[in-house]
Parts: C-alpha cells; structure tokens; sequence
C-alpha cells in the first residue's frame, strides 16, 4: 500500500513537472522580444570606460543577484495582482515603461544638448566605487522594469494552467532567463581577455581569431550604447502601444505592414520619452535649485 501511494505521488509530480517544462517553453517563447532588448540593456549597463577589467564580472555578479531578488518580488506579487487586482498591473507596467523612455531621450538630450561641455577634471570626478555602485543600482533597476514585463507576458501565456503551475513555471523562467541573460553578458564584457588569451596560443587560427576580436571589441563596446537606447525606446514604446488603448488603436488603424510593428514602438518610446522630459526636467532642476539654497 505504501508503495502504491509513493509510485501515485511520484507519477504526479512527474506530471507537474512534464506540465512545467511545457508551459514555460511556451511562456519563453512569448518573451523572447523582451529578452533580446532586456539583453542589450544590460550589456549596455554594466560596461563602460569607468570599469576596471577586475570589476566587470563581480559588477556583473552584482546584478545578476538584484535581479534573481527582483523576481522573487514580482512572482508573487503579479500572481496576487493578477487574483486581487488585475487592472494594476497594465498600469505599473505604464509607469515603468514610461521610466524607461524617460531615460532613453534623456540620454539623447545629455549627448546633443551638452557634447560640447568640457570633460570634469580629475580631481572632481565622481569615485570609481560610488560610480560602480550608481552602475548597479541603475541596471538593478532597469532590470525591474525589463523583468516585470517578462513576467506579465509569461502569466498571460499561463492562463490556462492552475497556479502550482504557474508558480513553477514562473519560477523556472525567472531563474532560467537571470542565468541566460547574465552569463551572455559576461561573456561579453570578457571577449577582449578572451581575445587576448587567443593571442598567446600557437595556433595560427586562434591568433587570428584573437586578433579580429580585439580588433572589433571597441567598436562593439560603442554600439552598446546605441543599442542600449534604442532597447529603451523599444521596450518602453511597445508598453504604451499594447497597455494604452488609445496608441494602441491608433497604431492599428496605421495598417502598419508585418515585420515594421518595431517602427511603432520606437516612435511612441521616443515621443512619450521626449514628452516626460519635457515635464519633468524643469520640475527636477527646480527642485535641485531649492534644495541648493
């Protein structure tokens, strides 16, 4: 009897675990969209002439630890959300969104507005541990926002599945998206060691390689930074296009072909980022200036 009733346990959690595996393959697939531009964000975030070579993984650790903390955050809390008050979840996810353009057109701003600003002098420069704490803090939380739609899209993919599943599932793809994106990324912010350490070997074809990534590696590095911004807008846009019902119908009577949705999104990130600039940089600047006096 004892026997039987372990063999019926185990033939259910087989069964759990079978629908699991399912449901968070599907759910993967939904958030794939954001998980290449929640790739490039960080990139972007964590690299940077301000980080030493001895620093880069350890900052990168750093991150991938807040974001594992992020998602035991917001699992539950979107499971809650999605029982008890499902209507604030599309409007959290606005906020963020709109946080994320907010951020990408004040880059813009900062690089057209001030490139011909003098570089600070040594000595007022911000400290290499304040500037790598500020770094973390940032991808920390960019990392929020980037998750926070990763989990929404993933519980609607599960809809269908009863909650141990949806737990499990949820907690599959948290952990396997944390160790996908951030092992990508150190091994980005790694590739010129790496092609250093390809210099050292005998082998022709290794110097060779070793040479076309330390050739390469700068420019990269530099694209980053476009391509960190234009995620912003891109992430961010596509929040407002499908969570704001009036740009949502507004693009869809654009009869936009198939393949070009991306243009869309990145022109309301763009617009809805400009248009918070516009009001919150002045409030900000008053603000510092009565803080000063």
């Amino acid at each position: 009897m004892a026997f039987s009733s372990l063999f019926t346990l185990l033939d259910d959690i087989a069964s759990v675990l079978d629908d699991v595996s399912v449901m968070t393959k599907t759910a993967a697939k939904k958030t794939a969209g954001v998980l290449s531009d929640d790739l490039a964000l960080n990139a972007n975030q964590v690299s940077g002439k301000d980080i030493t070579p001895q620093r880069e993984l350890p900052i990168v650790w750093a991150v991938a630890k807040g974001s594992l903390i992020n998602k035991v955050i917001l699992i539950p809390l979107a499971l809650l959300l999605s029982i008890y008050l499902p209507s604030a979840i599309n409007w959290l996810l606005l906020i963020g969104g709109g946080y994320l353009c907010f951020e990408g057109a004040e880059k813009l701003l900062h690089k057209f507005l001030h490139k011909n600003e003098p570089h600070l002098p040594a000595e007022t420069k911000i400290p290499l541990a304040a500037s790598e704490k500020d770094k973390i803090k940032g991808a920390i939380r960019t990392d929020f926002i980037l998750s926070a739609e990763i989990i929404i899209i993933a519980l609607g993919a599960l809809q269908q599945a009863d909650t141990l599943t949806k737990i499990l599932s949820l907690c599959a793809l948290g952990v396997g998206i944390t160790l996908f994106v951030y092992g990508l990324v150190g091994l980005i912010v790694k590739l010129d060691d790496i092609g250093y350490w390809m210099l050292q070997k005998k082998s022709a074809v290794s110097q060779k390689f070793g040479q076309f990534l330390l050739f390469i590696m700068p420019w990269f590095m530099k694209s980053l930074s476009v391509i960190g911004t234009i995620a912003m807008f891109l992430v961010g846009g596509s929040i407002f296009a499908h969570y704001l019902p009036i740009i949502h119908h507004f693009i869809e009577g654009l009869n936009i072909p198939a393949g070009f949705g991306w243009l869309a999104d990145f022109a309301v990130g763009l617009a809805v980022g400009l248009i918070l600039c516009a009001v919150l940089l002045p409030l900000m600047k008053s603000a510092e200036k009565q803080q000063a006096h």
